[in-house]
């Protein structure tokens, strides 16, 4: 009995011996851990600072053919596109401007022609003699009028004759009948040339326009794919603002050449209406100075 209390009294001063023993250790220790825990945090942060600097944004890469931030309009385009390329869209802008200029003086030009034309046929399908031809064919309110340019150029030819004591009826009747007729087709060959004012241009612009646009659209293309290879990128979002400003070089020429081409396709049948109108004048000019030269007037 006394050897188990003995025992067990053993068994107990070896266990305070122990934890006595333990506890400066742990008191030992925890001081390193600190120091550890403070290393540590500056590994860390070094490990973390180059993620940092390579995950942070790299300059944005050159947006081919100029700066294009913000919407994109065709002005702004315009104005960030090559000299050349702006140089193309000006002049077909002034091309497509004067178009239409031409349009509107046309317009006012035939419609002008056409009421003074009916007015003159009108006066003039009232004269009876040669002579009452020739003072409605010169009156003042027909002055530059193509028709009756024609009237007096005739007449005045008759006269001419007459004052030159030419006979200008019986057997000599034809002779000064075709002098009459060909003073007719030197005025209808110089109207030709009047009505055709414009047209000229018209028709440049309208064949010429779209090639023009696109040697534009070609030259800046071409300054977008040196810019591509000069900034190693494909991105779509970066060379897309150059290659639509080239393209705005051929919308242009089609805008300048569309309008121009139909102008010139209408004035052409205007032009045509009116000549057959001569036409048909010229003929009854000569029949109405065949019919007073037959009767001797």
């Amino acid at each position: 009995m006394f050897d188990i209390k003995k025992t067990n009294i053993l068994l107990a001063m070896a266990a305070a011996g122990v934890l006595m023993a333990g506890t400066p250790v742990l008191a030992q220790d925890a001081p390193a851990a600190a120091p550890a825990a403070a290393a540590a945090a500056p590994a860390a942060d070094a490990a973390a600072t180059p993620a940092a600097t390579e995950a942070a944004p790299t300059d944005a890469p050159a947006v081919v053919g100029g700066d294009h931030h913000g919407k994109l309009t065709p002005a702004k385009m315009f104005m960030d596109s090559d000299m050349v390329v702006q140089t193309v869209m000006v002049g077909l802008v002034l091309a497509s401007i004067f178009s239409w200029v031409i349009l509107l003086i046309k317009l006012f030009e035939f419609g002008s022609l056409n009421s003074r034309t009916d007015k003159f046929l009108e006066s003039f399908r009232q004269a009876r003699t040669i002579a009452d031809m020739r003072r409605v064919a010169t009156a003042d309110e027909f002055d530059g009028n193509p028709l009756a340019d024609m009237a007096a150029a005739a007449t005045d030819e008759i006269e001419l004759s007459r004052q030159a004591g030419l006979s200008v009826t019986g057997d000599h009747a034809d002779s000064a009948l075709m002098r009459a007729q060909q003073a007719v087709g030197a005025v209808q060959a110089s109207l030709a040339k009047r009505l055709a004012g414009g047209q000229q241009f018209l028709a440049s612009t309208g064949s010429t326009g779209p090639f023009i646009g696109l040697f534009g659209t070609v030259y800046g293309i071409m300054n977008s794919f040196i810019g591509i290879a000069n900034t190693n990128t494909t991105n779509l979002a970066v060379v897309a603002p150059g290659i639509a400003e080239a393209l705005l070089a051929t919308g242009i020429g089609l805008f300048a050449a569309i309008p121009a081409v139909i102008f010139y396709n209408y004035f052409n049948t205007r032009i045509s209406a009116y000549g057959t109108r001569s036409d048909g004048f010229a003929a009854e000019l000569t029949n109405a100075i065949s019919r007073n030269l037959d009767k001797g007037a």
